[in-house]
């Protein structure tokens, strides 16, 4: 601004801390003009106050949704240089410098639930109209559109008695990203329960910065819709240890979202955002113990993550393996207390929430292209739908509880994806491989010995019937796959020439 800021206009819905920041502004020898909700409470405390109905010769209207509609508001914000400011002058208008805006809070309403025809009233008009107003006009006017904004700004006019242009410049920037930000969320909600509206809206908020991306070459950031549920990773309590890295949180939600598949108690260990282990057990200690059992080596700086609380004997069922992080619905205290000596361990409490809500639609995954974005809905599918037996030989109950287990981890693992498990514990995991029966060799040479007498689920069909040789050969037992390759029948032969059990679920669970 060329010299001191002389006028503020203050319309705000938050009014947290506006009182001491209006009482800087005029000690500062701002005029103060207000809408009515505003006005009064700078009245109240004693501040003088100019109402903007005076500016305008006009009442509010239309119960109070139309207030700064005017050319006398609008063009005192707009007027840009010497040609526009006599042209105010000559319309009797005074330029305003500062605008103060905070607008309805619709995202609260419609997350509250709000009937649509009752959050039409939340949608801020005018008040998105002053803020882009004064952020277009940013080399005159400062756009101040939240109350975090008040010390600092308060703190620059009172030390240099004008607001900076790189000031003036970042107050502009975030104006816009607030307007965008709130004109996104009304558009998400009018589109209602459409998956993929035309455009798109999406709107995060940056959490803060990472100390660096995938590798230490590649910056990164966390950003989250601005309230994240506490049952996801970004909603989630850091009780101990230092910031998440990158892959720290992608890992941990590999984790989270694996685990809570389960109802019983459950413990999976994530390793490079794949599963290399998981088990079911009595306990949450009996759980974490068997799943890092289930691959020690490859357990080594991974990721645990528990569906249950984790007690000390939990804690104590860990070890002295390393390990990157953990999360759980609750840790006791006694379980934080002997966590306290691992410093460079982080530990998160998160809500365990239900992993396919019963109503709620399938949340959308996002994933970016140079250019764009791919987005389909989550994989909210648990176990299978239909287990059809195409064998001669039928699953022993046994064999269908572990089958339906290693379905769920399965449904975890990068494609191509083969889990073998018993008796509830992954015992090898093959995945990411360029065939399926690659994937099978590597599932079985993690588990040794242990594969023989063991299930197996893919996460595929078999394209030909080497797979079933393989694991056969291994000593496999019982084979859970979603069927419908053209050599279905080639595959079920091999099966049947082994005595192997085989169940058809009819779907799939690629993880590209």
């Amino acid at each position: 601004m060329a010299g001191p800021v002389r006028r503020a206009l203050i319309s705000v819905s938050d009014k947290s801390g506006l009182v001491s920041f209006a009482a800087a502004l005029a000690e500062m020898g701002f005029e103060l003009i207000a809408t009515a909700g505003t006005a009064h409470v700078l009245a109240q405390a004693g501040l003088p106050v100019t109402h903007v109905s005076s500016l305008t010769g006009y009442p509010e209207l239309l119960g109070g949704r139309v207030k700064t509609l005017h050319p006398a508001i609008a063009a005192a914000v707009l007027a840009a240089g010497p040609q526009h400011l006599t042209e105010l002058a000559s319309r009797g208008i005074r330029p305003i410098d500062l605008v103060v805006v905070t607008l309805y809070p619709f995202e609260e309403a419609a997350a509250r639930g709000e009937r649509l025809e009752d959050l039409v009233e939340w949608i801020d008009i005018g008040g998105v109209t002053l803020l882009r107003a004064a952020a277009k006009n940013w080399q005159r006017v400062g756009a101040v559109c939240e109350p975090a904004q008040y010390v600092p700004v308060r703190e620059e006019l009172a030390r240099s008695g004008a607001l900076s242009e790189q000031t003036r410049r970042e107050l502009a920037a975030r104006a816009f990203a607030r307007i965008a930000a709130y004109d996104a969320a009304i558009a998400a909600r009018m589109a209602g329960e459409e998956a993929f509206p035309d455009p798109l809206v999406l709107v995060y908020r940056r959490r803060g910065l990472l100390r660096y991306g995938e590798n230490p070459h590649q910056r990164a950031a966390l950003y989250t819709v601005p309230a994240p549920p506490s049952e996801e990773v970004t909603g989630a309590e850091l009780l101990q240890g230092k910031p998440l890295s990158y892959n720290n949180l992608a890992d941990l939600d590999a984790a989270w979202a694996a685990v809570r598949e389960f109802a019983p108690p459950a413990a999976v260990v994530i390793k490079h955002a794949t599963p290399c282990g998981a088990a079911l057990g009595a306990t949450a200690a009996e759980a974490v113990r068997r799943a890092i059992a289930a691959d020690a080596t490859s357990a080594f700086g991974g990721v645990l993550a528990v569906n249950a609380p984790l007690d000390a004997e939990a804690v104590d069922a860990t070890g002295s393996l390393f390990l990157e992080a953990l999360i759980a619905p609750e840790v006791t205290a006694d379980a934080r207390s002997r966590l306290a000596g691992r410093r460079n361990l982080r530990v998160l409490q998160a809500t365990l929430g239900d992993v396919h809500p019963a109503g709620s639609p399938p949340d959308r995954v996002v994933r970016s292209l140079p250019g764009g974005l791919l987005v389909q809905e989550a994989d909210s599918a648990g176990l299978p739908r239909e287990e059809r037996v195409v064998t001669r030989r039928i699953p022993t109950p046994e064999e269908l509880l572990d089958l339906r287990f290693a379905w769920l981890v399965c449904k975890h693992v990068r494609s191509n994806a083969i889990v073998l498990a018993a008796a509830g514990q992954t015992v090898g995991v093959g995945g990411g491989q360029t065939s399926r029966v690659e994937s099978v060799r590597l599932a079985v040479a993690r588990a040794g010995v242990r594969a023989r007498g063991s299930v197996l689920a893919s996460d595929g069909f078999f394209p030909f019937a080497d797979g079933v040789e393989e694991a056969a050969a291994a000593g496999v037992t019982a084979i859970i796959q979603p069927g419908g390759s053209v050599r279905d029948r080639e595959v079920v032969a091999a099966a049947d020439a082994h005595g192997l059990a085989m169940v058809f679920t009819g779907e799939r669970h690629f993880r590209h």
